[in-house]
This record gives C-alpha cells, structure tokens and sequence, in this order.
C-alpha cells in the first residue's frame, strides 16, 4: 500500500496521456532494475496478538523507533506517521497494519538480498525490547478479523467501506494477508506484452511454489494458499485473470481501456482523499465526475488509479508480479530470483512462452481456481503441476546463470533459487504442508518457530 500520493501534471485533454504515461516506462535492458516488496505481520510476542496503532507497543511507536534510530524520514497523515522514506525504499503500512517494505529499484539480487537482510535486522533491532515479533506467512494464522485494528489511513477507509458491496473476501485481504511481490521493467511494448502474457499465465506456479496460508482463525481452512483464494472473491471488477491480454491487440492502448473500465476508489486532493468509490474514470476525464464536478484529472490521479487494480500481474510503468504468499526471509529473496530468471533472460522467456503458447482460457481459469487448494499436486494437462514447477524453476536457474551477476562469493545469483530447489522441488511439498504437519495442533509454536 502506497504513501500518501502528491499532486502533479497538468489536466489530462487527451487519452493518449494516459498511454504515454505506461509507455513512459520502457528501458534499455542495461537499466532494467529489481524492486521486492514484502509484508509481514506484526504482533506482541505476550498474547500473539496483532499490533494497534497507537500505544507503547504499537506500529506507530515501531514506526517513530525506525526513524529516530535509522534515519528514516516519517511520512504524516493528519499528523499521524503512517510511511517512512529512505534512499529509494518506503515502509508503508497495509489496511491492518501490515508492515510492508518496498524496496528500491536494484541492479541484482545481491543487492536485494542485502535489502531484505538489512531491513528485517533493523526491524528486529527495534522490536526486541518492546516485545513485538514479526511473522512471514500469506494469511493470519489466528486472529479474527475483530482482533485486527484498522489503521487510520484514509484511503484505507474509502476501500473498507467499499469492499463489502463487491465481494464477500475483500475486508480479509485488506486486514489478514501478507504477500510478497517483485516489480521488474520492460524495454518497449512487445516485451512488455510477451513478459505479461507469460508471467500471467505462469503465476499459479509461483502461488503454489509459495503457497503458505493453510490457517484461519487457528484451524486448517482447506487451501494451501487461501490469501489466493481470497482475490477470487474480493472484486470481480480489478481482479481475476485478465483474459484480453491474451488476445490479439494486447499493448498499452488495451490495457488502458481496461482500467477505464475499472471503478475508482478516490481522489487526492490538498492532502486529502475524496471518496470517488465505484465512479467512473472516463467520466473525470470528461469533467463529471460527481466526486469532483467540473475538474479534470491530473496525471497523478491516473497513477493512483492504476494503483488500486489487484490483478495477479499489475502493469504501471513495471510489472508487478503479485501471486506469491509472504513467506520466511530465504523465500523472500527466492521469488525475485524466480522471475528475474525467467523474465530478464531472452533463452527462458522464449521457452516460456513455447511452454504456455497453447493454453486455453479453461486452462487459464482451471488453474486459477483450482492451485489456491491444491497447489503443486494439481493436475494439469495430464500431469501433476508439480513436473511444470520443476520445469519452470530450472529455466529459471539457466536464466541467473547466463545472466552472470557476481556476487561476493558467488559467480551468478542462482544461489537464490535453492530454497525452492531443496524444499518444492525436490519433495513437491509447499512451506504450508510443512506447517499443517508441525503445527496444526500447537499454533502458538507457529509463531515462535517462524518469526522473523
């Protein structure tokens, strides 16, 4: 979940703004870049429960730690800190106060590794004294949504309002889930296209490698990944499969009529947001919007707009790849290598697409609703899912090594990949089988075990 926005541009009088707003994004391969973004849930190591805003042990107080002792610069809403900037990260806060890291735009793995290390050891620093832990998995494990505090982010308030009216999940997503995502460039629009139809495709492997959410409210729900299953029923209007990107035709321009047909959220205007939920975009660009009658949008408020789709892949000037549930620290480092390997290769990704070239919509939609449930041991095109992950992982080992970037002691950024290599695919097990054979009968030990 982002800072709050600013203003800027000026009024937008063409369409065509919009798509040279995504074109914007294309780069030369030599400044393609890595961002990971990773949510983890906070709570007090006492009673394992979920972490308030305002108090001695609070997200406010972790937040005003982190900047007094590491330089981090606070970001307010109505006086509140609710973000904090740093040399191109952000710690951002999700709708139940999941503590979110976006990373910076990184040239390897290394680096991002480095990061991820980094940050969660600042994090822990802060945390040990006043008895908060931090906990990596897809979906909270034991708390009801009544246990967990709204945060007072305004934005948040709009969508909570709104969630209810379009799907019977979406306050789950907002207040329960954690994932973790990578967002990575793309040179022109034909790579763009051929990085998103086979990331899209490909995105349940990435769910079921990843899949780690088996509990509700202290019992097994009967999913592996149930953080996935809760974007089935969040809103069918920004979520789902995105089939037109399959389609002939698939550029910029058809993506930006897709999101013209998205309801908005909001408005940010003099530091604060207009509630705008299920009104038209098109209509803002022709000056009627009821939120804001007579006003135009400016360039910022189709960034934000761009902002609340949750599709499984996200295009704004990147792509987000957005399957995976949050996960210990070795996978967090472990998902940006898989789609580094796969995507920023040109050997992988053309045999990616071979791979996916003959799928159908069906298969698209089998896999979809089927992987959240049984994840790796589902079937699919006559074998176990499990024999495409192995497939996919090992392209995407070719990938790091071929593109050679040397670490401290290491020639290439394979060495990312050996959680999934040793865990998923060599068993075929997912890191939540793992945890309903440890812990369905003792989730307190959950989080002592896996705690960050």
């Amino acid at each position: 979940m982002s800072a709050p926005p600013q203003e800027e541009g000026a009024p937008i009088e063409d369409r065509r703004q919009l798509v040279e707003h995504l074109e914007s994004g294309c780069k030369p391969r030599e400044a393609w870049r890595i961002g990971t973004e990773h949510e983890k849930f906070a709570f007090t190591w006492d009673d394992l429960k979920p972490l308030p805003y305002e108090g001695e042990r609070s997200i406010r107080r972790l937040l005003e730690r982190l900047a007094e002792d590491f330089g981090w610069q606070p970001v307010f809403e109505d006086g509140r800190p609710l973000a904090l900037l740093k040399e191109g990260c952000s710690i951002t806060l999700e709708p139940g106060g999941q503590f979110e890291l976006s990373g910076a735009p990184l040239e390897t793995l290394h680096q991002t590794c480095d990061e991820v290390h980094t940050h969660l050891a600042q994090v822990k620093q802060v945390c040990e004294p006043l008895g908060i832990g931090m906990l990596g998995v897809g979906f909270a494990p034991t708390w009801t949504r009544a246990d967990v505090q709204e945060m007072p982010k305004a934005r948040s308030a709009i969508m909570r309002a709104y969630m209810p009216k379009v799907g019977s999940l979406g306050l789950d997503m907002m207040h329960r889930t954690c994932t973790v995502q990578v967002n990575l460039d793309f040179a022109d629009e034909r790579d763009m296209v051929r990085k998103f139809r086979t990331s899209l495709a490909l995105q349940p492997v990435a769910t079921a490698l990843f899949a780690n959410s088996p509990f509700t409210e202290g019992r097994p729900n009967g999913f592996l990944s149930y953080r996935s299953h809760i974007w089935t029923d969040t809103d069918p209007d920004r979520c789902g499969i995105l089939p037109f990107v399959f389609e002939p035709g698939m550029g910029f321009e058809r993506y930006v009529e897709h999101v013209l047909d998205v309801p908005m959220y909001f408005v940010y205007r003099n530091g604060r947001y207009i509630d705008a939920a299920g009104q038209s975009f098109r209509d803002f660009l022709e000056g009627r919007l009821p939120a804001l009658p007579g006003e135009k949008p400016l360039i910022s408020d189709w960034a934000d707009h761009l902002t609340t789709l949750f599709p499984e892949v996200r295009l704004k000037k990147y792509l987000e790849m957005r399957g995976a549930d949050g996960g210990p620290w070795n996978r967090l480092c472990a998902l940006p290598a898989l789609w580094v390997g796969l995507l920023y290769d040109e050997a992988s990704l053309a045999a990616c697409e071979d791979i996916v070239a003959g799928w159908t919509p069906e298969d698209h939609a089998f896999l979809r609703n089927e992987v959240p449930r049984r994840a790796l041991s589902t079937p699919f095109r006559g074998r176990p899912l499990i024999d495409l992950a192995r497939e996919i992982v090992a392209l995407a080992e070719d990938g790091l090594r071929r593109r050679a970037k040397a670490g401290r002691v290491s020639p290439d950024e394979t060495e990312y990949l050996s959680v999934l290599q040793e865990e998923a695919v060599q068993t075929g097990r997912t890191p939540a089988e793992g945890l309903l054979e440890a812990y369905t009968d003792d989730l307190p030990a959950l989080f002592r075990e896996c705690a960050y």
